[in-house]
């Protein structure tokens, strides 16, 4: 019995080992080539569409100011911008420095949102927000970003240019990410997602998944879809199936590049991944279950990525943990120990390879000093995602079966987490 399921958990663990390789193959061309694209874009005659950004913020005092500057540098024509912080139910300062831009720069629009409509978390502020958009093109950016002046025109330019797509996506880069082991961590993990998972996906099946932020949607599709769903913790996941649904895809474009904060303790990164993982749970769940009812199949592509991340290849390596940690104990009798030894030291010369190849699409990010922390990473890192996934969805469990509602963790922000020491020394293209 013991050999039977080590033998899954070596399937389950191979099968996305192998499909990442495919993915990073998929970033590595497409790396090669999406500024060919760009600048046959920005060749062509092209229009400006008029632009709504949407920024909830939830007691924000710490980083909105900054990210405010960074609206006013943005280099797109103001009289076809607008942008739109939603105050929601704040109790610190957040809502007066907004007032004090607004009065100085007549594109900020704040909005002031009080309980029962507001205080709900980041999906009701954005549908907000909406009702008093007017742009034709929906930004969205969390209160932490700083995006480079450009950013708003490559997403303009890529839905100009592409009318196939109902939302295209940009890419992120972390401030802090020299602030310490944690957010170097972080710092890779979110190159890796990038252009392994996004730029992969989308080379080889037009496919993206929309992040929280630095992204722009058709307003249009956004009222056809109602908006972002309030049960969705991740709401961005979500709204991602909802555009495929309507048959449109998502390009990823990582010219359209943002600076975000990420969290500096583990306590702040272990509430914040705990909610993307139950998040993107009910996001598996909600459509798993409804499978044979969409009308693009297409979808299974995605739906089986989440499926096999959150919850089959976890499995996988939960298996081969605990089935190694009981033969230490008991005589399990299995036959194949010494290939899922060689097995396991094959899978962590894979991960590193992986994620020294993504790290060399960043100018800067391949050092000594990143490939130490991979290495590092394997151990650690990933050993933690392991245990959240699991605390995850033991509490996304409890929620199905006792009914619960759903509690929003916003994420805390650090003071002097934007350094612009970081953004300088890697500019990321």
């Amino acid at each position: 019995m013991a050999n039977l399921f080590l033998y899954i958990s070596l399937f389950l663990i191979w099968f996305m080992l192998f499909y990442h390789m495919f993915l990073m193959q998929g970033g590595y061309i497409f790396s090669q080539n999406y500024k060919k694209t760009a600048d046959k874009w920005r060749e062509k005659p092209h229009r400006f569409p008029t632009v709504s950004i949407l920024i909830p913020a939830h007691n924000e005092e710490v980083v909105i100011e900054k990210t405010l500057q960074s609206m006013v540098r943005l280099e797109y024509p103001k009289n076809k911008l607008e942008v739109i912080v939603i105050n929601d139910n704040s109790s610190d300062r957040t809502g007066e420095l907004v007032e004090e831009y607004a009065q100085r720069f007549p594109f900020i629009k704040p909005v002031h949102t009080k309980p029962p409509s507001g205080g709900k978390g980041k999906s009701g502020a954005l549908n907000n927000g909406l009702k008093e958009a007017t742009g034709e093109m929906i930004v969205v950016y969390d209160a932490d970003n700083t995006p480079e002046p450009n950013a708003i025109q490559y997403l303009a330019l890529g839905l100009e240019n592409d009318p196939d797509a109902g939302a295209v996506v940009g890419k992120f880069r972390v401030t802090n990410s020299q602030k310490n082991l944690l957010t170097r961590l972080i710092n890779i993990e979110t190159i890796t997602f990038q252009w392994l998972a996004q730029a992969g996906r989308w080379f080889w099946f037009r496919m993206t998944t929309i992040p929280g932020t630095n992204f722009a949607i058709r307003r249009s599709i956004l009222e056809r879809l109602g908006g972002w769903d309030e049960k969705a913790l991740s709401e961005d996941t979500e709204l991602s199936f909802r555009v495929y649904e309507l048959g449109y895809h998502i390009r990823f474009f990582p010219m359209a590049v943002t600076w975000e904060q990420e969290p500096e303790k583990l306590k702040v990164w272990w509430k914040q991944r705990t909610r993307w993982a139950r998040g993107n749970e009910y996001v598996i769940f909600k459509y798993l279950f409804r499978f044979h009812k969409l009308k693009r199949k297409k979808m299974a592509v995605d739906l089986l990525y989440f499926l096999f991340t959150y919850l089959l290849f976890f499995s996988g390596i939960l298996i081969s943990h605990s089935i190694f940690v009981l033969n230490l104990f008991f005589d399990l009798n299995i036959t194949i120990g010494f290939v899922s030894y060689v097995l396991l030291i094959l899978g962590f010369l894979l991960f590193v390879t992986e994620v020294t190849l993504a790290l060399s699409f960043e100018r800067g990010q391949l050092t000594w000093k990143n490939f130490f922390t991979v290495l590092l990473m394997y151990i650690t890192y990933s050993q933690m995602w392991l245990v959240l996934v699991v605390y995850a969805s033991w509490l996304e469990l409890k929620r199905i079966l006792f009914k619960q509602e759903v509690t929003w963790y916003k994420t805390q922000r650090f003071e002097g987490g934007s350094s612009k020491t970081d953004v300088d020394k890697v500019k990321a293209r």
